[in-house]
Parts: structure tokens; C-alpha cells; sequence
């Protein structure tokens, strides 16, 4: 039985809260004037970029700001009480056992010493001094609820033995333990899979339902929260922007934050050359650089001087609508339904030659049975299975699949970090798949670059931006002098959209978004045919996300060059790329261009990639297809089509085909191939995943 029996009120009322850190030189405001009532049963998003205060909100129901961190005004109510009036005991009475709180990496929660059962046992034989076999019951009881396969060896394993989305899962299981009246999620989807976040997504939703618990959900992905929430926060700055109900907030938005933040996501029908993304101006302020009046004011593209300048700007009530509001003093003079003003369109890009040919690539590891000691066994891993594809001059060519999938591994070769198996990549006319990196001449490592995923593990903290760049140009041996590499460093830094004057800073200097600009400096600096991008805009915030896309494709414009683009967001591929190949254990599964891919008939696989995907638009109808399971090991993968494990189609094909023999890759259309046993007539019969609700 749920804790709500005895109170009926909201659950969590925050009215006016403002928290503050204490450094020794200043106080930093990092909440202000933020007021959210989250209602019985009710599901709340919190949305805004890094740095906006999300988390910070988060920490302040928990009452575990640290001892920098203090509430200087404002209330929190839990169930009609202020916590800040609790004693330590009632405190630790509350947390945990009626206020649970998932956090974004789920091994920060698990104790790795620890059997899983244990950790989910000690919940209630801390907190309701319940009997151990009692305990075990009930732990059994959640993880079957969090649809975990076989419970029972769940409990009797450890933390490092289970997969990524497993671990999330044991945590939500242990959040739930005690029934929560009210569940805090801090961005709890971030590190899974797309596939893995949909069953994830579900999974909350319909507990939040069965235990009749409140939730707080944190997200920077507006996609996520349609799906998830009844109502919605947008923070910016400290400050929330605009609250509301989700369907008054995504389709009669009253914020020019807002409606800068949908501008900038890639909703179905934008295209990087008719109808580019529209990235906010300038930048996020620092919390103790704050403009006077509107926050957000700098930014926008409705701002007044004097008026949004001139004082505190509270929120107001909008007209008609269920307890929304805005943080505007313009709102009501904006034409909200005026049409979306594209950036110029740009010129596409004219696909040219082939330069990279890859042909039955494969790519094995052999691992010992009992890596730790050696001995036993040795398995082989098969990280890429006969891959076959061609990439062209200025061409985009996403590579999606979730992880595990092999599309880093493909990356590693290409760059020379590991060297072929087997079969043949050819750059231009030149064979390199034998060629480790530090054998590859010069031209050759100039000519193949990659820009990573994490733009904070790439620089060297000790060296400035124009020093590292200049590094780069030494190696390459481009300028006759230093005068030659400053002047080519200087137009790097221009062709990034970095002001000169930050050759001179130290990475801990930059945001992330800017870092990653320095990293594409890097890669172009040796005038590369092929750059790698892996998941190079998924550490960003979603603003930035549009700025640095944009940027890839304007220098692809101007340079010419092969862009592979690995990623897991397809909402982003389906705006940036030409074509797509949909990896899925080693194997390519599907190819062809992108309208191709993105609309029937698909491979079992893709079609589900495409209903995972959060899409942040209320006239989008998707069909719900959750796989079930995780990827298999590639070190035992299934016998016959590696995707028959999870494959809602597989009763279709006859005579267990699926199941004996590995399908053979097969011709949809020019161009198109796909990799599955089903029938032409069974593929014919697909019905397309997203549709507009209208259709």
C-alpha cells in the first residue's frame, strides 16, 4: 500500500526557492524565485540545459546541498511539511523510504562489493524493520516488476556481472522498494541505449501507475519528457521560464526560451540544406555574470531595452490554460504562430568520387576464458562480421546500432588503432586495413581523422587551444615555420566560429561546446578526406548540439569532405546524413540513403530503432514496439540471424530459419540492401513506425 492514504494535499509544493554555494571570494546563486507543486500521481519534467539548476532542485528536496550549498529563501513542503524544519532523524526517516531519488549513472547507487538481493533487501529491513525472508520476497517481487530476466539469479549476482540497463533497472527496483510517495529521476536514461531507454521509459511509467507514486523527472531531452510527463518546468539560468501542462507548453508556448529550444532539436521535416536547425545565440551565462532583469534576455530575439532590462522579472499567468505560466514580459505582445524563419538555405553538398571502400571487413578478438589469470579457453569475439560499404566525396554516412553493436570497433581500424582480421579498406587506392597506425606515412593519418565523443578526454589540460591545434600541424607537417602554423591556426579557430583571442585560453577555460569546436580544429587541421565523428554531439547540450551539427556540415561544404557519423540519436541522423547503415552485433543489417531507412519496409531492427526514439512533437503517433533483452555477448552470439533473439517478425519466416542460418544480405531497391529472412510480401506489408497523428 502506497503512503498517500493519509494525506491528500500535494505532494511536493517548492514556492519561491532560492539556494545559493559559498566559495570564499562570492556567494553563487544558483536557484532563484523557483516554485513547482507536483500532485498526487503527477509526473513533472524539469528541462533545461547543463548548468541551468535542475539538479540543484533535485539535492534541495533531499536536503543534500553539501556544506557549500544553503537554501537562502523560498519553502520546500513535503506533504504539507517544510523540510527544512525536520529533524536529522525524520530526514533520514524520509529519504529513501518516502522521497527516492535514481541517479544518472547507475553505479554510483550500487555498492559493487555487494550482492544485488542484499542491497535491495537492506531497504526495508532498514526502513520498516521487516524480517529478511519478508525482505527477499518482496526484493523478488521488483525485480520481476522492473521485468528483469530470472529474478532469482538477478539477486545472487553482482553489480559488474549485469549489463548497463540492467543496473539502471536494479536501481529503479531498490527506488521502489519502499513504495515512495515521491520518485526524483536525474536524467536517468542518459548512459542507455536508445532501445534500452524506451523499455526504461516504459518500465517507469507504468510503475509510477501501479504504486501511485509522484514523480520528478530531470531531462535535457524533450522527447523524453512528452512520454513520460503530465506537466512540465523549463528552467534557464536558475530561474523557471515557463510551467505548464505538456500540451500547453509544446504547442502554445509563451517563452522565447521555449521556442529557441525546439528550434534548435531536429523534429521530423527539418533538413540540414532546406531547413537548418537554428542554434541559440551566444552563450549560457556564468551564475555570477547574470545580466540584469530577463536572464535570457541577450539571447533573444524579442528583447527590448529598458523594459526587459529594467527590473526582476516575475511570472505571469497565462489566459486559459491549466496553471501555465511565464517568466515574460512580452508574451503577450509576440505573434507565437508567426512562421519559423529558416537560416538562409544552404547549398547541398555535390557527392563526388568514392574515397573509402571497405569490403568483407572483419574484425576478430581473442579473449582467454579466465582473462584475469590466463588459462582455459580462448573465446573469439567478433566485433565485425563481413562489413561491405563505400563512402563518397562530401558524403554523410551515419553509423547507428547500440553499443556493442561494433561501430566503434569499425572506427578503431579505420583510424589504424587495431589493424583488419580480415578483408580489405581501401583509401582512394590504397590498401590500409594492415596498417597500424604509427606505420601509416603522414598523409595518410592527416587524411583519416576523428572527432570524439567526450571533448573533455581529448585536450591536454596543460596545453593552450592554439598550442595543441599547432601540435597538430607540426605532426602533419603543414607551414614552413611557426609564423606559417600560428597564421593557419588563427583561420582554424575562424572556421570553427572561435574568437582568435582563444588560442591563448586553457581548455579549463572553455565550455563543452567549445571544446568540441577545438577537437573539429584538430581534426581539419591536417585537411582530412574522412573524419570520424563518434556521438561527437551527444555530451552537448541540445542548443549546442544545433551549433556544432551546423558547423560539421559548413565545413563539410567548404572542405569536401567524408563524414562518418556514428551515432544513437537518429532524430540527428535523420537531419544530417545522406545515408544510414543500421548496425546490430558486428553485422550491417540495413543500408541505403536516409528516406530509404526511415520509411518502410525496414529490418526488424531498424523498425524498432525508429519507435525507441523520443520525439519532442505532440503530432508525432508512433507505434510502440519495446524489445525485449539485452544485445547478446559477441562472444556468444545467437546461432542464425544475430537478431532472432529479440525479433517480433521471427514467427513469420518458416521452418526456424531464423534461428539455423545467418540471413543472406538481400536488394530492396537501388541501393537499398537488407540483411533478413522475411518474405518480399512480408516486408510489403510494413506499416511506417512514425506518422503524423493527422495521416
Amino acid at each position: 500500500m502506497s503512503k498517500l492514504a493519509d494525506y491528500s494535499g500535494p505532494i511536493l509544493e517548492i514556492d519561491n526557492l532560492s539556494i545559493s554555494f559559498f566559495t570564499r571570494l562570492r556567494e553563487i546563486p544558483a536557484v532563484m524565485d523557483f516554485s513547482v507543486v507536483v500532485q498526487p500521481g503527477e509526473a513533472v519534467g524539469l528541462v533545461g540545459e547543463s548548468g541551468c539548476g535542475k539538479s540543484t532542485v533535485a539535492l534541495g528536496v533531499m536536503q543534500d546541498l553539501g556544506k557549500n550549498g544553503r537554501v537562502v529563501g523560498g519553502t520546500i513542503k513535503f506533504k504539507g511539511r517544510d523540510l527544512s524544519e525536520m529533524s536529522a532523524d525524520e530526514l533520514r526517516d524520509i529519504r529513501g523510504n518516502e522521497i527516492a531519488m535514481i541517479y544518472q549513472e547507475p553505479m554510483a547507487s550500487l555498492n559493487p562489493a555487494m550482492k544485488i538481493g542484499n542491497q535491495l533487501m537492506e531497504v526495508p529491513m532498514i526502513h520498516e524493520r521487516v524480517s529478511k525472508d519478508e525482505a527477499y520476497k518482496r526484493a523478488l517481487e521488483v525485480v520481476t516488476d522492473v521485468r528483469l530476466p530470472d529474478p532469482e539469479r538477478m539477486l545472487n549476482s553482482f553489480p559488474h556481472q549485469l549489463s548497463g540497463g540492467q543496473q539502471q533497472r536494479i536501481v529503479i527496483a531498490m527506488a521502489l522498494m519502499s513504495k515512495p510517495a515521491l520518485l526524483i529521476l536525474d536524467e536517468p536514461t542518459t548512459a542507455l541505449d536508445v532501445t534500452v531507454e524506451a523499455a526504461v521509459v516504459d518500465l517507469v511509467k507504468d510503475l509510477g501507475k501501479k504504486y501511485g507514486t509522484s514523480m520528478l523527472f530531470i531531462s535535457h531531452n524533450l522527447g523524453l519528457v512528452l512520454e513520460t510527463c503530465d506537466r512540465l518546468c523549463v528552467m534557464y539560468s536558475g530561474e523557471a521560464v515557463e510551467t505548464g501542462s505538456i500540451e500547453d507548453v509544446f504547442d502554445k508556448m509563451q517563452h522565447p526560451y521555449t521556442q529557441a529550444l525546439f528550434r534548435s532539436i531536429p523534429l521530423p521535416g527539418a533538413d540540414k540544406n532546406a531547413r537548418p536547425l537554428k542554434a541559440i545565440p551566444g552563450n549560457f551565462p556564468l551564475p555570477h555574470e547574470r545580466p540584469p532583469g530577463c536572464n535570457f534576455g541577450p539571447r533573444c530575439d524579442y528583447f527590448q531595452d529598458g523594459l526587459c532590462n529594467g527590473s526582476d522579472i516575475p511570472m505571469s499567468g497565462v489566459d486559459g490554460d491549466d496553471r501555465h505560466t511565464t517568466r515574460c514580459l512580452r508574451f503577450k505582445d509576440i505573434d507565437w504562430d508567426a512562421p519559423f524563419v529558416a537560416e538562409e538555405q544552404k547549398e547541398e553538398g555535390k557527392v563526388g568520387k568514392t574515397v573509402l571502400k571497405i569490403d568483407n571487413l572483419k574484425k576478430y578478438y581473442e579473449v582467454a576464458a579466465n582473462a584475469l589469470f590466463g588459462g582455459g579457453e580462448t573465446k573469439v569475439v567478433k566485433a565485425n562480421e563481413t562489413l561491405s560499404f563505400e563512402a563518397r566525396e562530401s558524403e554523410t554516412l551515419a553509423i547507428v546500432g547500440e553499443s556493442g553493436c561494433g561501430k566503434s570497433t569499425l572506427a578503431k581500424v579505420l583510424m589504424g588503432l587495431e589493424t583488419a582480421t580480415d578483408g580489405k579498406i581501401m583509401l582512394y587506392d590504397q590498401e590500409i586495413q594492415d596498417i597500424p597506425i604509427e606505420m601509416r606515412n603522414t598523409d595518410t593519418v592527416s587524411s583519416v581523422q576523428m572527432v570524439f565523443q567526450n571533448p573533455f578526454d581529448t585536450l591536454n589540460p596543460s596545453m593552450s587551444v592554439g598550442r595543441q591545434i599547432i601540435r597538430a600541424l607540426e605532426i602533419f607537417d603543414i607551414g614552413a615555420n611557426d609564423a606559417e602554423r600560428r597564421e593557419r591556426m588563427l583561420k582554424l579557430l575562424d572556421l570553427v566560429k572561435l574568437p582568435r583571442a582563444f588560442a591563448e585560453r586553457m581548455p579549463r577555460q572553455l565550455s563543452g561546446g567549445q571544446k568540441q569546436r577545438v577537437g573539429i580544429a584538430r581534426a581539419f587541421a591536417g585537411g582530412a578526406k574522412i573524419v570520424v565523428a563518434d556521438e561527437p554531439v551527444s555530451a552537448l547540450d541540445v542548443s549546442v548540439q544545433a551549433a556544432v551539427t551546423d558547423l560539421l556540415m559548413e565545413i563539410q561544404r567548404e572542405e569536401k569532405t567524408t563524414l562518418l557519423f556514428i551515432s544513437h540519436d537518429l532524430s540527428i541522423v535523420r537531419y544530417l546524413s545522406d545515408r544510414v547503415m543500421v548496425m546490430y552485433l558486428g553485422h550491417v543489417v540495413e543500408l541505403g540513403d536516409t528516406e530509404q531507412v526511415f520509411s518502410p519496409p525496414y529490418h526488424p531492427y531498424t523498425e524498432a530503432l525508429l519507435s525507441a526514439v523520443p520525439i519532442a512533437d505532440t503530432s508525432i503517433e508512433k507505434e510502440h514496439i519495446v524489445l525485449e533483452g539485452d544485445i547478446p555477448s559477441a562472444m556468444n552470439p545467437p546461432s542464425g540471424c544475430p537478431f532472432q533473439t529479440r525479433c517480433r517478425w521471427k514467427s513469420q519466416v518458416p521452418n526456424g530459419l531464423c534461428d539455423k542460418e545467418v540471413p543472406p544480405v538481400r536488394d530492396l531497391a537501388s541501393g537499398h540492401q537488407i540483411k533478413c529472412h522475411l518474405s518480399d510480401e512480408t516486408l510489403a506489408e510494413m506499416q511506417p513506425v512514425i506518422k503524423m497523428a493527422a495521416e
